[in-house]
This record gives C-alpha cells, sequence and structure tokens, in this order.
C-alpha cells in the first residue's frame, strides 16, 4: 500500500466552535455563524517542523507568491521580495547560521522573506533623484510590514492547500552572513525564514492556545493594568499544552520572561542596528 503524500483528515472534521476553543483552550466570545473556508484555514494554524521530502510543485510556488503579492503594500511601493532555496546544501548552510533549526534542512522549500530598498533605490537613481527618503527608519519600517504582510498571505494559502509552515525568525541571528549566502544587494535585508513542506503525518502537532482576548482586545483606550487572573489561567492552559506536547511544562509568563531576560537571550541580535546599516540601509 502506498502511504499518502498528505496527512489524514480525520474522519470528523472539527466545527467552527472546536476550532475557536482550540485556538484559545477554552471557551471565547467569538460567533461561528459567518464561518468560512478562509477561517477554517486561519484558526487551524499551527507550526509543522517534520515533513515529508515530496517537493513543493513549481506552480503551486508561483501561486503562493501571487497570494503574497495580493497582500496590501504602503503607497504601492511593494519594498519587499523573497528567495526561493531548495538546494539541500544551501538549506543546510541556512540551518546553521539559524541554529538550532533543523526543520530548515528537512523541509523540501524555505523561503527567505526580504524588506527590499534596493529596487526603489535603483527606481529613484534612473528618474534622476536621490531617494533621500529611503534613508529612514520609516522606509526600513515599511519594508518590514510590507514583507511580514506578504509573508502571512503566503502561510495562509500554503495551509489552506494542506501544506505545513514554520517561520524562522532564527535567521536573524546571522543576517550578513545569511545575505551573502543568498546575494542580497545593498538594501535588502531577511527579515525572516518560512519552512514549507507536507507535513509528516507520523507526527502530531496540535494548536497552540493564544492569550485569551481579555488581555488582548482594548475597547476605546488601553487598558493598562490586565486581569492578572486571566495570566495565571492562560499559564495553566499552556502548562496543559505543554505536557500534552512532551514539551517542558514551564507555562507562558515564566518562557517569556527568559525570553526577554538579557542581552544574550536575544541570541546576537543585539548589534542588529550596525549590521543593518553595514548591509546599506541608512536607517537615520
Amino acid at each position: 500500500m502506498s502511504v499518502s503524500h498528505v496527512a489524514a483528515v480525520p474522519e470528523t472534521s472539527p466545527t467552527p466552535a472546536d476550532l475557536v476553543r482550540q485556538r484559545y483552550g477554552s471557551d471565547q466570545k467569538a460567533a461561528t455563524a459567518d464561518w468560512n473556508p478562509a477561517l477554517d484555514a486561519i484558526l487551524s494554524h499551527r507550526s509543522v517542523r517534520a515533513y515529508l521530502p515530496n517537493p513543493v510543485p513549481e506552480n503551486l510556488l508561483h501561486l503562493i507568491v501571487a497570494a503574497a503579492q495580493s497582500a496590501p503594500t504602503s503607497s504601492s511601493l511593494q519594498a519587499w521580495s523573497v528567495v526561493a532555496v531548495e538546494d539541500p546544501e544551501r538549506r543546510a548552510k541556512l540551518a546553521e547560521l539559524a541554529s538550532p533549526n533543523p526543520q530548515i534542512i528537512s523541509a523540501p522549500l524555505f523561503l527567505l522573506w526580504i524588506a527590499d530598498l534596493s529596487r526603489l533605490r535603483k527606481i529613484s537613481a534612473e528618474h534622476g533623484k536621490t531617494g533621500e527618503g529611503l534613508d529612514y527608519l520609516e522606509s526600513f519600517l515599511l519594508a518590514t510590514i510590507d514583507t511580514a504582510l506578504a509573508a502571512q498571505n503566503a502561510l495562509v494559502a500554503l495551509e489552506s492547500l494542506g501544506l505545513g509552515t514554520c517561520y524562522i525568525g532564527g535567521i536573524r541571528n546571522h543576517p550578513a552572513e545569511v545575505g551573502e549566502l543568498l546575494g542580497l544587494p545593498p538594501e535588502a535585508f531577511a527579515v525572516f525564514g518560512m519552512t514549507v513542506g507536507y507535513p509528516d503525518p507520523a507526527v502530531e502537532t496540535e494548536v497552540k492556545p493564544r492569550l485569551p482576548q481579555s488581555l488582548v482586545l482594548h475597547r476605546e483606550q488601553y487598558q493598562v493594568a490586565p486581569p492578572e487572573t486571566a495570566l495565571a489561567a492562560y499559564d495553566d492552559t499552556m502548562k496543559s499544552f505543554q505536557a500534552g506536547q512532551g514539551m517542558a511544562v514551564r507555562g507562558w509568563t515564566g518562557v517569556v520572561a527568559n525570553r526577554i531576560a538579557d542581552v544574550g537571550a536575544l541570541k546576537g541580535r543585539h548589534v542588529l542596528l550596525d549590521v543593518v546599516r553595514r548591509l546599506g540601509f541608512k536607517v537615520k
């Protein structure tokens, strides 16, 4: 019997209410009466770190880029690019630079999402302009936002088609080396990577619960003091999730505190501004 390339669909698909409950680990006020397939894909998101070796079809890659280019873009500047990496040796080098991220090696496709002002700089010069507007933090921020919007569109499209994904922020650990490996021009910066492939059905991945809406949804003005009971309840929810996934049971607040504890927790990214400037961005 041949092995399917795509994870089997459960006999009973989760209802919209199930998907909302999974996303939070508890019931929420989100209405499900106006549900649609797009919400199915969005609320079912989970990071996939184990993939089958099957390649991602070329025509599907082009469809995903079309989805990415359908995202909003500030002033239609479209200040981003994407580099698709399939070569095993290059993926292995990128995995080393973003260590530890072995899924870069196992995933057949690795997408590098690039904040790209180089194209705009060239256009400016061709029109006899200095392009001084590109020299400020606003333009760098615009490019990174455009990049993130495009990547998230691509992620939703990929997952709606049965593929798995995982963002790789570790690509910013060594941005200059990544830029050299990808042949990036000045004023082009890899904001993050994204592994892509067909999920390995032998490795089950659950939906990770998010903070309750009482902690992130504010009405009219920001609520400076969130309900402490909500944070405590979320810690318990995450402990249950971690235990079910065979992870270290640490809750959420403790993990967050460690992630931002000191400079060392940034894994070399504390010098990112200097590196970005060496890559050609003025960032005034």
